[in-house]
């Protein structure tokens, strides 16, 4: 049989590649099945290209409004708007191409086009026509076919004036005005991509603070911030209509139980994701769904169906492509037998790439005090570093949340420059299950802005030295 694996992976995203790649890398003959670019809604309409979209907005904001602050001037700034979502596409087919190259460098068999279970072993190929081009048979089956923007009746998309992120990405003019619902890490980037543009923006949130599953203190921080932008910003607020009417749309919103209606040119639909399980093959098959997700055992992301698997977003949450290439080497190596130690969900890093950054792991301090711990909460200002004066990003502060009795690490909050990049020191002290002492002890490069966080540690101890 020509079309014979040990491990087919369908879906092409940061689960499915990376799971693929560590197959090959395991020993086993790997195909990956991908309709679009492999790279998946990551790489070709989410982390990368936004990531993007996000540094020209904050190039542009710099220039703008602080050059003269560090001695420079420059006259008549502006953008091309055009040149910024170019840029952004460019970055995006670049990187996908990268991982165009790194299947064939491991020896794993693409194929192109969608792909449906029609057994427990066999995926037939279809092409864009619904045309079949292709039948694989496999020994195993890893299904990582990802998540897709969640809607609503109420807001009904129709990718001209009610948009997903997508759409938000590849807008042919800047919109003068824009609607935003949901304040999760999407919306929070976009309101803050456009807003900086010049866009005047309005951020809706059902719940009582944006980025609500992030610490308050960091929320409000990331709020002051928003509103001195210019941004408006509605908590506690539920959408319950939102219709296109002319070049405008009205959105009709109620905010602490009175009704409210506004209108924009676009409203940016961004309440979240659902799974991708539709259309190939799982309810003929009988493998088992909750709440719109496929059902797995954590422990090696097995299906009810013995020698089919499932990672990343189409298992639910958290819906990151950290997480989702994580799963996929687990699934691997437990395939394999591998003994490998499973994945701590409670140790995951979350980013936000606006401006102030916001990154957190682990627990917030409400969150462990409700789960019953005594804890030391330590904070240290980047108003209060050497570094950040220097570099002109003053806003901001390292927050960690230790248990009082041992020391450990339950939680890390940042948010300032570079938090992206500064949560990954806590991820490996709470990986090595580090305490305070460890951190205080270890000696950080001076001047730096992770002295912020050996200073956090020592002020939830009463030994910080700069404050």
């Amino acid at each position: 049989m020509p079309n014979k694996f040990d491990i087919a992976v369908i879906g092409g995203g940061p689960g499915g590649y990376v799971a693929a790649i560590k197959a090959s890398q395991l020993g086993f003959k790997t195909c990956i099945i991908e309709k679009d670019n492999l790279g998946g809604i990551c790489l070709n309409w989410g982390c990368i290209p936004t990531k993007a979209l996000l540094k020209s907005a904050e190039l542009f904001d710099i220039i703008k409004n602080k050059s003269d602050d560090y001695g420079i001037s420059v006259d008549n700034v502006k953008f091309d708007f055009d040149k910024i979502i170019k840029r952004s596409r460019n970055v995006s087919k670049k990187v996908s191409k990268g991982v165009e190259f790194l299947m064939k460098k491991n020896n794993i068999q693409r194929f192109n086009g969608f792909g449906k279970l029609v057994s427990k072993n066999e995926i037939r190929i279809f092409d864009e026509k619904n045309k079949e081009i292709d039948v694989v048979n496999s020994d195993k089956i890893i299904i990582a076919t990802g998540a897709r923007p969640k809607s609503l009746p109420s807001i009904p998309v129709d990718r001209k004036k009610i948009i997903t992120s997508s759409e938000a990405m590849t807008l042919s003019e800047l919109p003068n005005e824009m609607i935003i619902v949901g304040a999760g890490a999407i919306g929070v980037e976009f309101a803050y991509f456009y807003s900086v543009l010049g866009t005047k923006v309005t951020l809706i949130e059902m719940m009582d603070s944006i980025l609500p599953i992030e610490d308050k203190e960091v929320s409000d921080v990331l709020t002051s911030n928003f509103k001195k932008r210019g941004i408006n910003i509605f908590t506690n607020s539920v959408v319950e209509k939102a219709e296109v009417k002319g070049n405008k749309v009205k959105v009709s919103v109620k905010v602490d139980n009175e009704l409210k209606v506004l209108d924009a040119d676009i409203v940016l639909n961004a309440i979240g994701v659902t799974g991708n399980v539709e259309g190939f093959g799982l309810e003929e098959l009988g493998i088992e769904l909750y709440k719109n997700h496929i059902k797995v055992n954590k422990e090696n992301y097995q299906t009810n169906v013995e020698n089919i698997y499932a990672i990343g977003d189409v298992i639910g949450p958290p819906w990151l492509a950290h997480v989702a290439s994580e799963e996929g080497i687990k699934c691997v190596e437990k395939i394999r037998g591998e003994q490998s130690s499973s994945l701590d969900y409670s140790k995951i890093p979350g980013c936000t790439y606006c401006q102030p950054q916001v990154a957190s792991i682990g627990l917030t301090e409400q969150k462990a005090v409700e789960e019953g711990y005594k804890i030391k909460v330590g904070k240290f200002p980047f108003s209060a570093s050497g570094k950040s004066s220097a570099i002109g990003e003053r806003e901001g502060f390292v927050k960690i949340i230790f248990d009082e009795k041992y020391g450990e690490i339950l939680g890390a909050h940042i948010i300032g420059s570079e938090a992206t990049e500064l949560i990954a020191e806590l991820g490996i002290a709470m990986s090595l299950e580090s305490d305070y002492k460890t951190i205080i002890e270890t000696i950080h490069a001076h001047p730096t802005l992770s002295e912020s966080i050996m200073e956090a540690a020592a002020n939830a101890y009463g030994e910080s030295i700069h404050i």
